[in-house]
C-alpha cells in the first residue's frame, strides 16, 4: 500500500524513540527539582544513613514528612533508571550499528547510575541535612556537574533519536575548543552554584544584613570552608557570562548558520535571565522558591549552551562541500 504524501511510515516503536528521549528529558529536569525540594527541606536525612533502604526498610512505616520527601525522591530517581534502561533498549532495537542515539542512551544510562551513587554517598556519610562538613560542597558540586551531563546526554539522544546528525569533532578548527571551554566553565559555575546554595540553605544571611556584611561574615575567623567559598559563584557567574556572550557571537562568525545565530541569541536571552534571578535571590536573602526558579533557569541555561554548541559542531554536516571547505579555513 503506497503511504500518502506527508505520512510516517516508519516503525511505531521507532516514532516512540524520540518522544521516549524527549519525555526522559523533561522527567530528569523535575526530579532535579525536586531533589532540590529536598536538600531545602532539610529532608535529605529523612531515610537515616540507609541507602538504597530507607531506615533499614524497603517501605518506611510510620513515615515522617521528612521520610516522606527524601523517600519520594528516591523512588522518582529510580523511576528514572527505568525510563534510561526502557530509552537504552528501544535505542538497540530501532536503530542500526553504530548510531548515535545507542551511544546517547548508553551515556545517560551509565550518568543516571552515577547520580544515585553519589546520591548515595552522600547519604551512607552522613553529609545531609545539617551538616557543615566541606565534604558536603564537594559531594554536592560533583553531583551538580553529573546531574548537568546527564541533561546533555539526554539532550543529544533526542536529538539524534529525531533524526539529527551526529557530532564531528574532527576539523572543527576553533570551534571545538570554543565550545568545549563554554561548557567546561558553566560546568564549574554550577558546582560553584551548589556550594552557595548549600550556604545559604546553612548559614542564612542575617535579616537586615547587606551582601557586603555576609561575605565580611563569611570570612571571619569562626567561618567555615562552605561559607568561604559562597562569594565564588557571583564572581564566577560573571566571567563565565561574558565568555558565553563572546562565545555565541564567534561561533556565529565562524559557522554562519541560521541555527547557530538563533541559539547564540537564546543563550543572551538565558544569561539575562539567569543574572536577574540571581540578583534577586541575593537580595532576597535566598527563599526556597527562589533557589528552585534559580536551579531551573540554570538547567535551561545549559541545554541551551549544549544546543548551540552541537549546532556549531554539526553545522558543517548540514552544508555542501565547497562550503564546508571554506568554513574549515577560516575556523582553523
Amino acid at each position: 500500500m503506497r503511504a500518502t504524501p506527508g505520512t510516517d511510515t516508519r516503525p511505531r516503536s521507532s516514532v516512540w524513540l524520540p518522544r521516549l528521549a524527549w519525555a526522559a528529558l523533561a522527567y530528569n529536569v523535575l526530579v532535579i527539582l525536586w531533589g532540590a525540594v529536598v536538600r531545602i527541606t532539610g529532608a535529605g536525612a529523612g531515610c537515616g544513613e540507609h541507602w538504597p533502604l530507607c531506615n533499614g526498610v524497603v517501605v518506611p512505616q510510620s513515615p515522617t514528612v521528612h521520610t516522606l520527601i527524601e523517600f519520594s525522591h528516591r523512588l522518582t530517581s529510580g523511576l528514572s533508571g527505568v525510563l534510561a534502561l526502557v530509552l537504552l533498549f528501544v535505542a538497540f532495537r530501532v536503530t542500526p550499528a553504530r548510531h548515535p542515539a545507542r551511544f546517547g542512551a548508553a551515556l545517560s544510562l551509565g550518568l543516571i547510575v552515577l547520580e544515585g551513587l553519589v546520591g548515595g554517598v552522600q547519604v551512607m556519610l552522613g553529609l545531609t541535612a545539617d551538616s557543615t562538613e566541606p565534604a558536603r560542597g564537594f559531594v554536592q558540586g560533583i553531583h551538580l556537574a553529573n546531574t548537568f551531563a546527564l541533561l546533555g546526554a539526554l539532550l543529544l539522544t533526542a536529538l539524534w533519536a529525531s533524526g539529527q546528525p551526529g557530532l564531528r569533532l574532527k576539523g572543527q578548527g576553533r570551534a571545538v575548543w570554543l565550545g568545549s571551554a563554554g561548557l567546561a566553565l558553566l560546568l564549574l559555575l554550577g558546582m560553584a552554584g551548589a556550594v552557595t546554595a548549600l550556604g545559604d540553605l546553612l548559614f542564612l544571611p542575617a535579616d537586615g544584613s547587606t551582601p557586603i556584611e555576609t561575605v565580611k561574615r563569611d570570612y571571619a575567623a569562626t567561618a567555615t570552608l562552605i561559607e568561604n567559598l559562597r562569594v565564588l559563584h557571583p564572581m564566577l557567574a560573571i566571567v563565565t557570562s561574558a565568555y558565553l556572550l563572546w562565545m555565541a557571537a564567534t561561533l556565529a562568525r565562524l559557522r554562519p548558520d541560521a541555527q547557530v545565530r538563533r541559539w547564540g541569541l537564546w543563550l543572551s536571552g538565558a544569561i539575562a535571565v539567569q543574572m536577574l534571578a540571581g540578583f534577586a535571590n541575593v537580595a532576597l536573602k535566598a527563599p526556597g522558591w527562589m533557589q528552585l526558579t534559580h536551579l531551573l533557569l540554570a538547567c535551561m541555561m545549559w541545554l541551551v549552551t549544549v544546543m548551540l554548541v552541537y549546532r556549531a559542531l554539526s553545522a558543517l554536516s548540514l552544508r555542501s562541500p565547497s562550503t564546508v571547505s571554506g568554513a574549515q579555513r577560516q575556523g582553523a
